[in-house]
């Protein structure tokens, strides 16, 4: 079994799911940035609008793409990753890579006088208790985490971890873990928590606005930019696009394709990102004719994707040529490529034996998944395969259909992202296709043969390095192209206005959220 997928708790909070709809360098030492709260405010107010929601903010085992955007600029891990890059970099770590001591030890001494936004010291001992908050039988982050054996402070300011075998990702997970009081309550963390971050919240209006100010004693090398920011949290795109061409806003986030003419007009740039977000496909693997992968096979032989992306998406995507999208560093091409044809989708179903197939196609209520589904339906019925479209929420959608004793939906069509939190393969494998909720209860693909076959490949790859390392992963992905439980139909790109006049090194990234760590205001407020 891949430890690193370790079983995740039956109870999966539904928010999670809904929300998932997916690194320079630190610069200088910290020598020279003792920078105190006088030099963390450039300036200048950052105004943004988001589209998201959330109804807590924690940074325990955090989902939602809210909570998790806002968090990078309050809460610190021992590294953190670059959204733009994907690349770590130190942040409570005093040093850019964590001390080895043996293949499975490591230590990582904390930033000489790092303080929480309260004042209060960040000890060793508050990382040893949020290790345990987000690899409880619980938390959402277990199966990334779980390579780790044990963290313990070896004394305030050194923390010693051990890990369960060689793991080569090390770096690049410890950001999951964020640093915070370890006296903070739960609720404490929910409503506003305290972190040790270049920013705090001064204000959390639910639903309606954040206000974040700098944190007078942060003294890290990437300090705020701005003397306030201020998010917007508009979910209407009309009003996030109003928003930005008022003047309202600096940053709109997710510009959609009709309303590109009207942002540009108004003098922003819209920068598209490509990204690993994607909305997939997902089986009922324990239910005839989809516990046969030729049948799962035939249903994306079937479906036009590249008529998906012009007509739906305006372009604004890649079809799926693995798991991995083109860009990413890791990307390999699977030995299954789903392009067009139909021919080939009616003999795959010849072959399992399937006459007279009649679907019901589970979707979520996201405006651009919806945008898919009547193509889908038209694809599938092309072949014969008669479609009903069933349209709910996401929390419903999970809650009363799949995360259920023994669901009996057949297909799902929903987005997802899970390089929110972090672009290593294995990371992103493991949200899926990892022994938890979404392979237990969702695609009931475990302990299947390719659901075996996949663990030990995964298992072989994060314990390997360089080429060898690879040449696993790439098995990894042959294998999910021809098993597809849960598989993508394109990657999408990420839509960005920004006014470029009045941010300066802003990065636009290819996943949910928006990211200010790094860049500053132009103009004073």
């Amino acid at each position: 079994m891949h430890q690193t997928t370790k079983r995740l708790s039956k109870i999966l909070a539904v928010g999670a799911a809904a929300a998932l709809t997916l690194t320079a360098c630190g610069g200088g030492s910290n020598s020279d940035s003792s920078g105190s709260g006088a030099e963390g405010g450039k300036g200048g107010v950052i105004k943004a609008a988001v589209m998201y929601e959330t109804q807590t903010y924690t940074p325990v085992a955090a989902s939602s793409a809210l909570a998790l955007s806002a968090n990078w600029h309050v809460m610190e891990g021992l590294y953190e990753l670059d959204m733009a890059t994907g690349v770590p970099y130190k942040a409570l770590a005093k040093q850019d890579e964590p001390t080895k001591v043996s293949d499975t030890e490591y230590e990582v001494a904390l930033r000489d006088d790092a303080k929480y936004s309260d004042g209060s010291e960040v000890k060793a001992e508050d990382i040893v208790n949020s290790w345990k908050k987000n690899t409880s039988d619980d938390s959402l982050y277990a199966p990334m985490l779980s390579f780790i054996k044990e963290v313990k402070a070896k004394d305030d300011h050194t923390v010693s971890i051990e890990l369960n075998y060689p793991f080569s990702l090390l770096k690049d997970r410890l950001p999951l873990i964020k640093a915070f009081p370890a006296s903070a309550s739960d609720d404490d963390l929910a409503k506003q928590p305290i972190g040790s971050g270049p920013y705090k919240y001064e204000s959390i209006e639910e639903n309606q606005k954040i206000v974040f100010v700098p944190n007078e004693h942060y003294n890290g090398d990437k300090p705020a930019g701005a003397d306030k920011m201020e998010w917007s949290i508009l979910k209407d795109n009309t009003a996030r696009a109003t928003a930005l061409q008022s003047g309202e806003v600096q940053v709109m986030e997710s510009v959609p394709p009709a309303l590109r003419d009207l942002v540009e007009g108004a003098g922003a740039k819209i920068e598209n990102v490509q990204g690993f977000g994607l909305p997939f496909l997902m089986f009922n693997t324990k239910k005839a004719p989809f516990d046969n992968a030729k049948v799962r096979q035939a249903i994306f032989y079937a479906i036009d994707i590249d008529k998906l992306i012009d007509n739906a998406m305006a372009g604004e995507a890649a079809a799926a040529k693995s798991f991995l999208p083109e860009n990413h560093k890791n990307f390999h091409q699977a030995k299954n490529v789903y392009t067009y044809d139909a021919d080939k989708a009616k003999a795959l179903l010849d072959e399992a034996g399937v006459k007279d197939l009649s679907i019901t196609l589970m979707t979520t209520d996201h405006d651009w998944i919806k945008a898919l589904s009547p193509q889908i339906k038209n694809n599938l019925e092309a072949i014969g395969i008669k479609t009903e479209i069933h349209e709910e929420a996401s929390s419903s959608l999970y809650s009363n259909n799949l995360d259920i004793e023994n669901p009996t939906f057949d297909i799902v069509l929903a987005p997802g992202d899970p390089a929110v939190f972090g672009s290593d393969p294995d990371l992103l494998m493991s949200w899926w296709y990892g022994d938890g909720p979404w392979t237990e209860k969702r695609s009931q693909w475990k302990g299947s043969e390719g659901y075996e076959k996949l663990h030990k490949l995964m298992e072989e790859a994060v314990q390997a390095t360089g080429e060898e390392q690879q040449a696993k992963w790439n098995e990894c992905f042959d294998v999910l192209s021809e098993e597809v439980p849960l598989y993508p139909l394109f990657h999408r790109q990420i839509p960005t206005a920004v006014y470029t006049d009045k941010i300066k090194d802003y990065k636009p990234i290819g996943t949910t959220g928006l990211n200010f760590v790094g860049a500053s205001a132009v103009e004073k407020q």
